[in-house]
């Protein structure tokens, strides 16, 4: 494979520490990836504030209350996006603002608070869902079917790895 010819334009993102020299080949690795992951974030962000004047981590909440339409807690919802409660309580009253979602308190424990999209939120998730799915496969576009899943295997037999060497494996989460 290193031989193989470059068909396609040579890379325009800058690397992560570019220059610097690492003999750990897994360390190079890291690099890429977070260049790759930093790069893709990047451009998700900018691209819901300019079409959509929202953000990623608003995204992200609806994404999660999408998965769940029943509802979560502020602590579960808090778990699986993995912020803060602080930050969290921000974003979900901004949303609320909007009526993308709604907050109510838990019949059985009058401390828990149970958020839920709305129908309004519904309908703007689908919206930013699908421009998200664009945007991701426009920069997924320059790789073939086959590096796609090849990749796809790859990382996860990295994730597999990093479950294995992790003193607390739950660190890892299954998706």
């Amino acid at each position: 494979m290193g031989d193989r010819k470059r068909t396609r334009r040579e890379a325009t993102v800058r690397e992560k520490q570019a220059g610097a020299h690492s003999r750990s080949s897994a360390v190079r690795l890291w690099l890429r990836l977070l260049t790759c992951s930093n790069t893709v974030e990047k451009r998700l962000r900018r691209r819901f504030v300019d079409q959509f004047d929202t953000t990623l981590p608003r995204f992200d909440v609806l994404a999660a209350l999408d998965r769940y339409p029943d509802g979560l807690t502020m602590s579960r919802l808090s778990h699986i996006l993995l912020v803060s409660g602080g930050n969290l309580t921000a974003l979900v009253r901004k949303l609320q603002q909007q009526g993308l979602l709604v907050m109510e308190r838990d019949r059985d424990d009058g401390r828990v608070w149970i958020v839920r999209g709305t129908a309004k939120g519904s309908e703007h998730f689908s919206l930013l869902s699908a421009a998200h799915h664009k945007w991701i496969d426009g920069m997924f576009s320059g790789m073939n079917d086959d590096d796609v899943h090849r990749l796809f295997d790859l990382l996860d037999s990295l994730k597999h790895s990093l479950a294995g060497s992790s003193a607390d494996s739950r660190e890892v989460r299954q998706e």
